[in-house]
């Protein structure tokens, strides 16, 4: 199990400090990726195995390094050149990179590094990235950390490149909660799972002797809200990430689903179904208070805060269809944002509060979409047979969502950039649906 009782704080010890390396002062270089474009050629990058003193930290520092190459290729904005072509060995690499002879082989970006052993268990990651053109160093970092989550590190070191090169936040160190499917149609068993965003360290949370639906981290990265069918009523529990207890957020009367928590992690939406209405509810476990939203004949659900906590997009057919609504937090100053042709749900509020993205259906197929909360500037970013259930990563760049193959059932996942660029599949040994990102890993 990853040892959770190291946070970020702890991992990033000697933090930028240049001096805790022993580097000497760096001059930033300005090189960039641009990537609020669409169509960009990825940057050519050498990702270096990091030295080790002992064989076991010079494969520590080989592992770490093809970690951080996948992440940045992962990206699509990054292309890490072979290792086959690198000119300089790791060794080598402790001091400044001669920096003419990795532009012969096309690389902008050099990322070198030195793992050490530190005590029993605990390891120190050392890297550099440079700017290959300039012949500067662009950041000095030290991480210190229990070799038994190096994976950890690798993703804090793509975090670091990531942010350096692209001036978003990276969202590598985090992970992704899910429903894994198995068994034939009508007969579905549906477990809890997690895994890290790259498909590593898989784990099931629930053993499919109940139904499970709509996983839903708290803001702060340590639970997991879902909604489970314990008996004939269902109950929407919280879950434990490091210690792995459940414990009832709360039972409510008639149908209830989708739970959503408030950024400040001490209220969740839900919508609670009595007598075939839907209306979205908010619930404060601590007061056990629950307080009603909306009230109206239509359905209303999918509820979603903004990330200042004080507005909530929603679902509703009051107008005849389901389209895309905006309220304040206490359930007034009601108005429609959807306009356009087509079916709306599923809609989720951007971490950087500048979109809200969403499902559409047009013309018999599936749309993940994105809009601004005033419902302007609509975009469509995918088309498919069955397209569902989107979730941003928490720099709000990328949109994970799952998507069913007509040919085969196959339901999986998926991840889109903002640009409606870089399409990918996230690998799962089952069918998956209903996904989740959660926040940087504290």
């Amino acid at each position: 199990m990853i040892r959770e009782r190291w946070s970020r704080r702890e991992l990033l010890a000697a933090g930028a400090a240049v001096a805790a390396v022993g580097l000497s002062r760096p001059a930033w270089g300005q090189l960039r990726v641009d990537i609020t474009r669409g169509r960009v050629e990825p940057m050519p990058i050498a990702v270096s195995p990091f030295a080790g003193d002992r064989p076991s930290e010079v494969e520590l520092g080989r592992r770490i390094a093809e970690v951080v190459a996948a992440d940045l290729d992962g990206s699509g904005w990054f292309r890490t050149i072979d290792p086959r072509a690198y000119i300089q060995s790791p060794d080598e690499l402790r001091t400044v990179p001669r920096f003419a002879e990795w532009q012969q082989i096309g690389a902008q970006a050099l990322i070198s590094g030195v793992v050490r052993g530190e005590g029993a268990d605990g390891m120190a990651v050392e890297f550099r990235l440079w700017d290959v053109f300039a012949g500067s160093q662009m950041i000095g970092l030290r991480l210190v950390l229990a070799r038994d989550i190096w994976r950890r590190a690798a993703h804090r070191i793509a975090d670091a490149v990531y942010e350096r090169l692209t001036g978003e936040s990276g969202y590598f160190d985090t992970r992704i909660a899910y429903i894994a499917e198995t068994g034939p149609p009508g007969q579905r068993i549906k477990r809890l799972a997690i895994m890290d965003q790259d498909g590593y360290d898989n784990r099931y949370l629930t053993d499919g002797s109940e139904l499970v639906l709509t996983p839903r981290f708290t803001p702060d990265g340590r639970g997991l809200a879902y909604l489970a069918y314990r008996g004939l009523v269902p109950g929407i529990y919280l879950r434990d990430l490091e210690t792995g207890r459940d414990r009832p957020l709360g039972r409510f009367a008639g149908m209830n689903f989708a739970p959503r928590f408030a950024p400040d992690g001490n209220s969740l939406l839900l919508t609670i179904a009595v007598g075939g209405n839907s209306d979205i509810y908010e619930y404060e476990p601590a007061r056990d208070r629950l307080v009603r939203l909306t009230d109206h004949p239509a359905i209303d659900t999918s509820p979603s805060y903004a990330p200042d906590g004080q507005r909530i997009v929603f679902n509703s057919n009051r107008g005849g269809s389901p389209q895309l609504y905006v309220m304040d937090r206490d359930g007034g100053n009601v108005r429609r944002i959807s306009f356009g042709d087509g079916l709306y749900g599923s809609p989720v509020w951007s971490p950087r509060g500048d979109v809200i993205a969403f499902t559409k259906i047009r013309g018999g197929f599936f749309h993940i979409g994105v809009m601004r909360p005033d419902g302007g500037e609509e975009r469509l970013l995918t088309r498919s047979f069955l397209d569902e259930a989107p979730s941003f990563a928490p720099n709000g760049r990328l949109i994970l969502f799952h998507r069913q193959d007509p040919l085969n059932d196959r339901i999986r996942l998926m991840t889109i950039d903002l640009t409606g660029y870089r399409l990918r599949e996230l690998p799962t040994a089952t069918d998956a649906s209903d996904p989740d990102w959660s926040p940087l890993i504290p």
